[in-house]
């Protein structure tokens, strides 16, 4: 079930009259409150100022980027990061996944698009959070705490963002079996695959990288060519 809490969301974003337009349109819907800034650096000071529920990060600001901004973030907190990118700009997409962005929406967004997915970036991040007991998927050095969305590699914390947690989370509850990319992307971006999307390819090779291989040396996410991805049981 949804909480019903109001959602804090931070935008960063240099067009004030988007910025506007969105905090008129959210008001009236009336379960996100957000917090504005219009340049990168005073973005990251926010960010790291006060906890936010969803960060909202454009791509091209003054003073600092919305890539730059993502990466002192990224330093600091796990806050959920949803960025703003040129439609149709696949390169943006990728560098702000590679740096530890949650999900994009392209831009000029219509404003219920944005809504929808700020709500759904909550529901998936948030919403296991609120259980009572911890469930627990243990796998060889890997130990996951899916309440709580936290890893440990050998006893050792591992810093994931929520969509790379969530991506992780569905693989380890089936290891050992293909699951396709259209599952893993509506279980970790609440939304199905789209041709040519590569959001599902890009967090995957973060967990890669964070987690890396078995103690055996193998490859701890195997590409399945055509079908999907298998974390090694």
């Amino acid at each position: 079930m949804e909480s019903n809490s109001v959602i804090s969301v931070l935008m960063v974003d240099d067009d004030e009259v988007l910025t506007q337009s969105v905090k008129d349109f959210f008001s009236r819907e009336g379960d996100i409150c957000i917090t504005e800034r219009f340049d990168g650096m005073s973005g990251v000071e926010a960010a790291l100022a006060k906890d936010y529920d969803v960060i909202v990060l454009d791509v091209s600001m003054p003073k600092m980027n919305g890539f730059d901004a993502l990466k002192e973030i990224r330093k600091h907190k796990d806050t959920p990061v949803l960025m703003l990118t040129a439609r149709g700009d696949d390169f943006d997409r990728i560098v702000g996944f590679e740096i530890g962005a949650d999900d994009y929406v392209p831009k000029p967004c219509h404003l219920r698009e944005l809504y929808g997915r700020i709500k759904a970036i909550y529901r998936r991040t948030s919403g296991s959070k609120s259980n009572e007991s911890e469930n627990v998927i243990i796998l060889g050095d890997l130990k996951i705490k899916t309440s709580s969305q936290s890893v440990e590699k050998n006893g050792e914390h591992v810093s994931l963002t929520g969509a790379e947690f969530l991506v992780l989370e569905v693989l380890a509850q089936s290891a050992g079996q293909v699951i396709d990319k259209d599952t893993i992307s509506k279980h970790a971006l609440g939304r199905r695959s789209m041709p040519y999307d590569r959001s599902v390819d890009a967090h995957v090779g973060h967990l890669r990288k964070k987690l890396g291989p078995l103690p055996n040396g193998q490859q701890r996410i195997k590409t399945v060519r055509g079908k999907g991805y298998l974390y090694v049981a």
